[in-house]
This record gives C-alpha cells, sequence and structure tokens, in this order.
C-alpha cells in the first residue's frame, strides 16, 4: 500500500471510529443507528454529525466530477436521479454507463424489459428488488448480476454521496441462449 493509500485508510477508520464512539456515548444516536437498514442511512447519518464515511477509502474525493473519459468521472445526478450514457452499440449489445445519486424506481413501478442485462457496481451500492423473490438484493463494489429477459425487478436505492456506478450490458437472447439469474 503506498503511503498516500494508508494516510487514506488511517483517516476512514479515525472518522469510524470517533462516529461509533459518538454513537455509544449518546443513546438516542445509537437507536438512530439501530434503525438505519442499509448503508446509505447509515453514512447519511454520519454525514449529519460532520463525518465523512461514504467514500470508500480507496477511492479519490475527485472521482466525481473529473469530467474527462473516466468511467468513475462525470458530473453527480441530482439527488434522486440517474444519468446514463451509452458507451459502446454494435451487433445486438449495448453497453452503458449509468450513475445514480439516492435513485430509486417510482412506487408499484417493475422493469419488465426484452433484453438480457449484465449489471456491475463500479461505485457505491444498490439494493434491488425482484417481483419472484421476498427479499431485496443487496450489491457493492464489484458486484455482479444477470437479469434474464422480463425477469421482473426495481431499483429500492441507490448510495447518495459520490452515488452509484453502473456498467450495464443489454442485449437480445437468442433462441438457444439461457441466462441464470
Amino acid at each position: 500500500m503506498a503511503e498516500a493509500q494508508l494516510q487514506q485508510f488511517l483517516a476512514k477508520v479515525a472518522q469510524l471510529n470517533d462516529f461509533v464512539s459518538r454513537c455509544q456515548s449518546q443513546p438516542d444516536l445509537l437507536q438512530r443507528l439501530r434503525e438505519c437498514s442499509h448503508h446509505q442511512q447509515v453514512v447519511d447519518l454520519a454525514q449529519s454529525m460532520g463525518f465523512d464515511i461514504g467514500r470508500r477509502w480507496g477511492d479519490t474525493a475527485g472521482s466525481v466530477n473529473q469530467g474527462h473519459d473516466s468511467l468513475l468521472g462525470g458530473n453527480l445526478p441530482a439527488r434522486g436521479q440517474e444519468t446514463s450514457q451509452i458507451l459502446l452499440e454494435t451487433g445486438g449489445f449495448r453497453l452503458m454507463r449509468l450513475h445514480s445519486c439516492s435513485a430509486s424506481s417510482a412506487p408499484g413501478f417493475w422493469y419488465d424489459q426484452a433484453e438480457a442485462e449484465w449489471v456491475c457496481l463500479m461505485q457505491g451500492s444498490a439494493r434491488l428488488q425482484f417481483e419472484d423473490e421476498d427479499g431485496e438484493r443487496e450489491l457493492n463494489r464489484g458486484d455482479s448480476l444477470m437479469i434474464a429477459p422480463h425477469r421482473r425487478h426495481r431499483l429500492v436505492a441507490t448510495d447518495g454521496g459520490a452515488g452509484t456506478i453502473w456498467l450495464a450490458l443489454f442485449w437480445t437472447m437468442d433462441s438457444g441462449n439461457d441466462v441464470s439469474s
């Protein structure tokens, strides 16, 4: 680990330790932490107290607004929104970069797309729900998921802060191909 990364890691641990210490010393704050049901709620609670624990220690502070051709660059979408960019489109395949900020599907809305989809989270986290499953699935940086055509799903939540950045590959299935979910 380079010295700069080591210092960034130690600063992140110090922020986390300070946040935990404050939560343990204030019962009302500890209760608010207990009520958090996912990562972004904890990050938002910590941020409301002045702690910066949302950025993963290996991420650079400027990665959100670098403004050049970087998969992790670009402008942060407005809170509750998602932006998309087609990176490559050819021969029945479409590769997209999606950037979500505290985004979710509208109540009652389900994606039901004719194409197969593979998604990979490059930054942040997200929670998805499939109509044919009882619980939600949480995806974190580096996680990927295949979604078969017409498998109904919805976006429950994505990170605020720097947001969630996805790579999404869409393609039309041949009759002999199968996609497992």
